[in-house]
């Protein structure tokens, strides 16, 4: 089984994979039947404090998809930040960011603020990505937070993952193409079966290869091999711990793609080296596969910034302040909806009701005189 089929096999292809028409045709989805929910909720809320105001609720200015994506991606920084200040692995962080954008797929900011969900997310990734730290020291870390803060909206996270938790990242790939091409410059690579290629030839077309863009000089032994091949890994490594994560290339790619894609930004001539002793010299790399790791490469180079400038804040300022009009006030507290929930699962005295008898009593039809304010007729 190769490692294609394998990926075929998982959740994240079979739910999280896309391409940019059906993306961008979800987002429109969600955003239009968030605007619809924000109306009818603030005219729910508007009838019953008794003021006819139906004109006014019609106006409600709602975000757009390109300012829902914009907020989101400031908080997806958010969380990198918070991930690095808490001394977080990358796998962690990364899951993070990925959680987040998964959620506003079906779910918009005027429903749900990022800020809200953003620690909900990245403590669900510490604890399907295996790094544990407690409710109390992950909240210590978080100003004016409480414990119930980030664990009220866990459920709704949850669901809106369709309960997937897996995350398939790139960086496992690349190591093992950096592990390969070390190899490849020490002469001790073991050439795939039927590759027509030599352990010592293929270091001789290694040393033959054109430097990378702003380098000027040719390497000449085995160890300025390593020192390009160590460059291009820390370069393409951090363009996958920013520019991957900001933009939707997770959605797009598989992580060999990715990886792939930010070693060819990094150092083209190596990977176009690497991808060719991965395939016979009589085909060649498939055009096919060399068009999607450009158009992959061109996303990367489209990614916003980990670092706003003025410019941005001012913009993500302005839509802020938007959203303060047109968010569901159904939603604002929940703390309160999930306390609400909870009290739904009690008996009188205060027993905790399983799932399954709370779904059952939900069900279960009303009994006839349940209308009659003193109750059902008594027998005679």
């Amino acid at each position: 089984m190769t490692e294609d089929e394998v990926y075929r096999t998982t959740t994240q292809y079979r739910l999280w994979s896309y391409t940019q028409e059906t993306l961008a045709t979800l987002r429109v989805s969600t955003n239009s039947r968030a605007a619809v929910r924000v109306r009818d909720a603030l005219r729910r809320r508007r009838s019953y404090e008794e003021k006819d105001e139906t004109a006014s609720v019609n106006q409600v200015n709602c975000l757009t998809v390109e300012e829902e994506q914009k907020l989101v991606g400031f908080y997806c920084v958010k969380a990198m930040e918070f991930a690095d200040f808490c001394e977080f692995p990358t796998n962690v962080k990364a899951t993070a960011v990925q959680y987040l954008k998964r959620f506003y797929l079906s779910n918009s900011p005027m429903t749900y603020h990022p800020k809200q969900m953003m620690p909900s997310a990245l403590f669900l990734s510490t604890k399907t990505e295996n790094h544990y730290i407690s409710l109390k020291n992950f909240v210590a870390k978080l100003p004016k937070t409480t414990a119930e803060d980030v664990v009220a909206p866990e459920f709704l996270l949850t669901q809106a993952l369709r309960f997937t938790f897996d995350v398939r990242h790139p960086q496992r790939g690349l190591e093992g193409g950096f592990m390969d091409l070390l190899a490849i410059s020490t002469g001790t690579y073991h050439p795939p079966p039927g590759s027509q290629a030599s352990s010592k030839s293929l270091q001789r077309e290694m040393l033959e290869l054109t430097p990378p863009e702003n380098a000027k000089l040719k390497a000449k032994s085995p160890a300025d091999l390593k020192t390009r091949i160590q460059i291009a890994h820390g370069k393409a490594k951090e363009i996958l711990k920013t520019s991957a994560l900001l933009t939707d290339a997770y959605f797009l790619y598989t992580p060999s793609q990715l990886w792939l894609s930010a070693f060819m930004k990094a150092d083209e001539p190596l990977a176009n080296f690497y991808l060719e002793t991965k395939f016979s010299s009589s085909h060649g790399v498939p055009s096919r596969l060399r068009s999607t790791l450009q158009v992959c490469i061109d996303l990367l180079a489209q990614s916003p910034s980990v670092k706003p400038g003025e410019v941005e804040i001012k913009e993500l300022t302005r839509i802020d302040k938007k959203l303060y009009k047109c968010r569901n006030p159904e939603k604002l507290d929940l703390v309160g909806i999930n306390k609400a929930h909870k009290r739904e699962g009690e008996t009188k005295d205060g027993a905790v009701v399983d799932e399954k008898t709370l779904k059952k009593r939900k069900l279960e039809p009303a009994p006839k005189d349940s209308d009659d304010m003193f109750g059902p007729t008594i027998s005679k």
